[in-house]
């Protein structure tokens, strides 16, 4: 997995769900992205979805599916990186 691909992970997270005043190297690539990492919730889970979807082509089928891939940054890089088309 590509430095590049965890970069265009953190702008598609930035320019997807709005957030105002963050670069991407404010985002920690390990961090969770729930919870106390970046705080995000259920709706920003959906928004994530689509933008994978629009972005890389890349579905996540299920909730189980999606909350291991939507555990840091990098593993939602790392499952982009496998199932990219």
């Amino acid at each position: 997995m590509s430095d590049e691909l965890i970069e265009k992970v953190k702008q598609m997270i930035i320019d997807s769900l709005r957030i105002e005043g963050m670069a991407t190297d404010e985002i920690d690539a390990d961090a969770p992205l729930f919870g106390e990492g970046l705080g995000l919730d259920s709706i920003d889970a959906l928004q994530l979805v689509v933008a994978m979807e629009k972005e890389f082509g890349v579905v996540v089928p299920d909730a189980a599916t999606g909350s291991t891939v939507f555990a840091s940054v990098r593993s939602m890089a790392g499952y982009i990186g496998e199932h990219r088309k």
